[in-house]
């Protein structure tokens, strides 16, 4: 029988952190769950923050999940992301109040239907502001950041004062669907309804990007255009219209997350967007550009800290979020899961 070639690797040669080190970022959301369980006194009191962190980290996840996409297929820095959440918020909740009748009533499933007509309409509409706002705006500055960062805070800024113009310069305060109001008791805990339904919207969400990317041919073109542009153009495929595409998604995600977002917090303004800016920056960079996993996990360890440590330390609240960018940076500075592009 004759010999392994000295050069095969082995499991055995490999070191414990060789061997551990891609899990790690997976682990990261349980273990920091689990210190926030040895810091808060109270287990209903834990059980109530991890819910609204994970509720909370789901929708920033919605709305970066665009981002990181655009930012790792089309190497576009679009500052202007944030107004397709506002426009999203906007556009939804217009449809909310013509729809007050199902809002209104006690049922779950009119609530539930009225609050995915809401999605349905800012989805459609936040998306064809992508495409126009892709084609104005962004396609003449590919490769150019600098200029993508001024023209793009400049679309943002336009689009924000024609929100101003529409919908008038108040914020807008709003009530959640009636079966959605309140919150259920579970374990001593009060856990809000309309929480768990963003938990469940987000998974959901996360789920079906994840198999979209790894299980259709659309997905294979779209990680493949991540990590090597050129060679999918080589191989026939119109590179410029799947980046067209991807931003469409994008920002119709975006408006989805502006509609969450905006019953989340129950008041829009049309500086909202704006205004969540630097937590989507924070996600999509720590998380990896490129990578919906990284920004996933990103977005649900910004959520849970956030919310632990606004209990434990309220003054500290202010820069857990970037004191969580630096300490993920200084061990990955490609972030948690990067998409390594070919040289």
């Amino acid at each position: 029988m004759s010999a392994a070639p000295k050069h095969a690797p082995t499991m055995a040669k490999m070191s414990f952190a060789d061997k551990i080190g891609p899990w790690l970022p997976m682990l990261l959301v349980p273990a920091i769950m689990v210190l926030g369980l040895a810091s808060i006194p109270s287990m209903s009191s834990w059980l109530t923050l991890t819910v609204s962190g994970l509720a909370m980290g789901m929708m920033i996840f919605i709305m970066a999940s665009g981002m990181t996409l655009v930012f790792g297929l089309m190497d576009v820095i679009n500052f202007g992301h944030g107004v397709f959440i506002s426009v999203g918020a906007f556009v939804g909740v217009s449809v909310l109040m013509v729809l007050a009748s199902m809002t209104e009533a006690p049922s779950l499933v009119l609530n539930l239907l009225a609050v995915l007509l809401a999605i349905i309409a800012a989805a459609i509409a936040t998306g064809g502001l992508g495409w126009a706002f892709e084609k104005v705006i962004v396609k003449p500055v590919y490769g150019a950041h600098l200029k993508q960062i001024l023209v793009t805070m400049g679309g943002l800024i336009v689009v924000e004062q024609l929100i101003v113009v529409l919908w008038g310069p108040e914020e807008i305060y709003i009530l959640r669907p009636q079966a959605l109001q309140g919150a259920i008791t579970f374990a001593g805990a009060a856990l809000e309804k309309y929480r768990l339904v963003a938990v469940a919207v987000g998974l959901v969400l996360f789920l079906g990007m994840r198999y979209v990317l790894r299980s259709t041919k659309i997905g294979l073109i779209v990680r493949a255009g991540v990590e090597n542009g050129e060679m999918v153009e080589a191989l026939g495929y119109r590179l410029r219209l799947v980046f067209v595409g991807v931003f469409v998604a994008g920002s119709a995600l975006a408006g989805l997350g502006g509609v969450m977002w905006g019953l989340y917090q129950e008041v829009i303004t049309a500086h909202m967007g704006q205004q969540m800016m630097i937590l989507i920056f924070i996600v999509v960079i720590i998380g990896g550009l490129g990578s919906v996993e990284g920004c996933f996990i990103g977005a649900l360890l910004v959520g849970l800290l956030q919310n632990y440590i606004a209990f434990i330390e309220p003054k500290a609240a202010l820069i857990s979020n970037i004191a969580l960018m630096v300490a993920i940076l200084m061990w990955r500075p490609q972030g948690m899961i990067p998409v390594v592009k070919a040289k």
